[in-house]
């Protein structure tokens, strides 16, 4: 049975029933996460073509995509422990709000230089924050039992990135240099208009007293902060990596169109966001540990296939397509405990430090490979290290996270609770 209204776990205070205004915030960030990942990814599909105008090397044209990733990925933690004390409503426009001088400027000047593009680059990094306001929005208005199916949901807002690589190109292509830049900005002013007439946080969500840096310090000392970082730093920070990666690993790699290569990114990203809620589905039913495990299995076994280089069809494509579900599922699963074990007024903290550690570990990889290829010409060597990372992945959810499930985490079969000692709360 769900908790009431002001539970210790903070449910939501909808209950076991979900209304559908719950059903319409919940749809409304979704949307909010997916436009702003929308512009947050709008400088990867162009990588390749800025490499070729401005004669950038192989490690500069990784750099170009990753800068966004990093500075979007620090930039949760402190847009968490916002959201946790004005909520989702304030935060959410201003996000979008800010995110719109960077893309113009993109979109109006600043193309012209590897400078200007790092410049806008790393200002496009706040759009990559909207992540840390919708966990903590989307989990107060749902019941404890349903929140993993709820912030997998919101996580298929990660598909932005889809709609950047199906558009962007192919709109520069058609118009001009400004014209995904000009309409992304639109659809950002659009969206932050509706939230801030249309969103509400749920009624009884709980708003920290105390200052931001004793907050910040209290999340770091919850383990599930650490076990979820780790964990999400492999399965999102797989997932950002090639969703910004993939298009230059193609084109350089197999000789594939900017164009090909950009639709066969965006085919990684949708199949990655669909299953993602799958995998927080499946975290409310057969528990976290057990779809991790599946989840991270899948993705060693992927690298270690593509890290022979092997042609696309159908064998490169099929290991490509297992490690995008695979991706997609696990990151959707590292937050079904993130919602069940974390104290209400924690979640936005959490979800930052989470977050941050998830698009860091995004941003490594296309340095790694970058340099790799640039240094060996093959990108086997960065796919063996991604297998390894995976691996030891592996072997921790089987380990340490497994031990803490067991000790505190809610039985996904029976919906019974046992007291969360670390979090001074039920799960």
């Amino acid at each position: 049975m769900a908790q009431p209204l002001k539970s210790k776990s903070g449910s939501s205070p909808s209950g076991a029933s979900v209304s559908s205004r719950v059903w319409l915030m919940l749809a409304l960030a979704t949307v909010g996460f997916a436009v702003n990942f929308w512009a947050w990814a709008l400088l990867s599909p162009l990588g390749p073509r800025f490499k070729d105008s401005l004669d950038l090397s192989s490690f500069q044209q990784s750099l170009l995509v990753a800068v966004p990733v990093v500075v979007g990925s620090l930039g949760r933690i402190p847009v968490g422990a916002l959201t946790d004390r004005f909520g989702g409503r304030v935060m959410f426009p201003i996000v979008s709000a800010a995110t719109i001088v960077p893309v113009l400027y993109l979109g109006l000047a600043g193309h012209s230089s590897l400078a200007a593009l790092l410049a806008g680059g790393f200002f496009l990094g706040i759009g990559g924050t909207a992540f840390a306001v919708g966990v903590p929005f989307v989990n107060a208005w749902f019941p404890p039992e349903r929140r993993g199916l709820a912030i997998g949901v919101f996580g298929a807002g990660m598909g932005g990135t889809a709609i950047s690589a199906l558009t962007t190109v192919k709109l520069v292509d058609a118009n001009s240099m400004s014209t995904p830049f000009l309409i992304t900005a639109a659809v950002l002013a659009a969206y932050a208009v509706v939230a801030a007439l249309v969103l509400r946080d749920a009624p009884g969500r709980t708003v920290p007293a105390e200052p931001l840096t004793r907050r910040l310090a209290a999340t770091l000392e919850l383990g599930i902060t650490w076990q979820a970082s780790a964990l999400y730093a492999v399965a999102f920070g797989g997932y950002v990596a090639f969703s910004v990666y993939l298009p230059t690993y193609l084109k350089t790699g197999y000789g594939l169109t900017q164009a090909d290569a950009a639709n066969r990114m965006a085919g990684f990203v949708l199949l990655a966001v669909a299953m993602r809620p799958m995998g927080g589905w499946l975290s409310d039913r057969i528990g976290p540990v057990r779809v991790l495990a599946g989840s991270l299995t899948a993705v060693v076994a992927g690298a270690v296939v593509q890290s022979f280089t092997l042609d696309l069809a159908p064998v490169g494509t099929l290991a490509f397509l297992t490690m995008a579900a695979a991706l997609g599922a696990g990151s959707g699963a590292t937050f079904a405990p993130v919602a069940q074990r974390t104290p209400a007024n924690q979640v936005g903290s959490v979800t930052g430090v989470v977050g941050a550690a998830g698009g860091l570990g995004g941003f490594l990889p296309p340095l790694v490979m970058g340099s790799l290829y640039g240094r060996y010409g093959t990108y086997a060597t960065g796919l063996v290290l991604l297998a390894i990372v995976a691996a030891a992945a592996l072997a921790y959810t089987l380990t340490g996270v497994r031990a803490a499930a067991e000790g505190g985490e809610r039985e996904p079969r029976t919906g019974r609770r046992r007291e969360h000692r670390a979090a001074g709360t039920t799960a």
